[in-house]
């Protein structure tokens, strides 16, 4: 009786369209690929190839976080000078009413 389970089992496996091939595709390289493997370890850092791409990496991050700052620092003068408006229309509306007299 066991031996009927495992027959379906069996016949699949001798099955010559189901036993796939051991041969390989060559690969294929990208634009700018040199087709060695990037070197591990102590080797990954003195690769020039790996010095050059982390310093351009580092120079646009630092790229973008200044244009970053600068945003910044253009919305702080508007607010600040949004600030002093607010301040100036409040001593405006203050004198008018006949409030504290300095």
């Amino acid at each position: 009786m066991q031996s009927a389970i495992y027959r379906p089992m069996l016949s699949l496996a001798h099955n010559p369209t189901i036993i796939r091939s051991f041969s390989t595709a060559p690969s294929i390289l990208g634009a700018g690929d040199t087709g060695s493997p990037k070197p591990r370890g102590f080797l990954a850092e003195k690769d020039p190839f790996t010095r050059r791409e982390a310093a351009s990496e580092a120079m646009y991050i630092r790229e973008h976080e200044r244009e970053k700052l600068e945003l910044l620092r253009k919305k702080l003068k508007e607010q600040k000078r949004h600030t002093e408006e607010l301040d100036k229309y409040l001593e405006e509306l203050l004198a008018g009413q006949g409030g504290e007299k300095n």
